[in-house]
This record gives C-alpha cells, structure tokens and sequence, in this order.
C-alpha cells in the first residue's frame, strides 16, 4: 500500500470512528427530538388561549407542531390544551456600588391543563417557569432593555417546550 492510499484510509477511518463516538454520546443538534414524541392518540389538539395572537401562543403552537401535533378545531381535537397568561417578573440579584441594580433574575411562567375530547379534565392545571440572570449595565439603559427583550423570546421558547415535554411525558404515561 502506497502512503496516499495509507494516508485517505487513515483519515476516512478516523472520521468514521468521530461520527460513532458523536453518535454514541448522545449528541444532538439543539431543538430536536428531546423525546417529546407524543403518543399518536394525542396528536391532534385543540390550543384554548385568552391570547390567541400573543408570542407565548404562537411559540406553543410552533414547538408542538414541530413535534408532530396537529392544530384542528374543538370539535375534530383528541385533546384541548388550555394555556393561560404568561406571567412575566423582573427583580434585582445584586446591586452596584451605587446602589443600581448590577444583575436581574428574569422569570417567566404561564399555568396550563388538558382536557379531552369530552372537555373532562385530563391533566389537572400545572405550572411551567423558567428564569434567566442577566448583567446590568445602567450606561447603557437602551441596550439592556433590547436584551431584556431578546430574552423574554429565549423564555418564550424555553416555556413552549417545557409544556411540551410536560405534556409528553404525561401522555406517555397515562397509556
């Protein structure tokens, strides 16, 4: 065997053994799977929400169709997921030398239940929350409320599949 051929065997080898040991651990891409399959006698639902248009619905609905939920009406729904406000807090962590705010505790939460077709509880109101820490910079007040902003759309989501995953796990074990 000549080194060029020695040197592509090695190489393609090598890259091999990286899939397998990636595959292997468990690695995977941010936002998929996660094991929020849900069983296919929930997989056509109904969202109830007193904000239809809000973000927190809209992420729901996004996160859950991308897990292969079905959105139909009330009358066709298996399941109807009732989500409630979300509720939105901000409080300081620590405070500066001057007596500002140097760090915020960002929490975010909405209440939810399922019922089934019948409009009998299935799974009784629970509550999901999420939280980020963020710095404060009190220069820079316009920056900081734009991150306030982007992270209230990262709790968003973190909430959306938090229900998800509730939810799944739920289902999968009410079989």
């Amino acid at each position: 065997m000549n080194n060029s051929v020695r040197g592509r065997l090695t190489r393609s080898l090598l890259i091999m053994m990286l899939c397998l040991v990636i595959a292997g651990c468990g690695f995977q891409l941010r936002g998929t799977g996660g094991g929020s399959a849900m069983p296919a006698e929930w997989s056509r639902m109904y969202l109830a929400s007193n904000d239809p248009n809000g973000e927190l619905t809209r992420i729901v609905e996004s996160t859950f169709s991308a897990s292969g939920i079905i959105w139909v009406p009330r009358e066709e729904a298996q399941h109807i997921l009732r989500l409630g406000p979300e509720m939105f807090s901000q409080r300081n962590l620590s405070v500066n030398a001057q007596a500002r705010a140097a760090e915020f505790d960002l929490q975010m939460s909405a209440d939810f239940m399922v019922f089934d077709s019948n409009r009998e509880l299935v799974m009784e109101r629970s509550t999901a929350a999420v939280n980020k820490q963020m710095e404060n910079d009190p220069q820079n007040v316009v920056g900081k409320a734009e991150e306030v902003r982007v992270l209230q759309g990262e709790l968003r989501r973190e909430l959306a599949a938090q229900i998800l995953r509730r939810i799944s796990f739920f289902a999968a074990n009410v079989e």
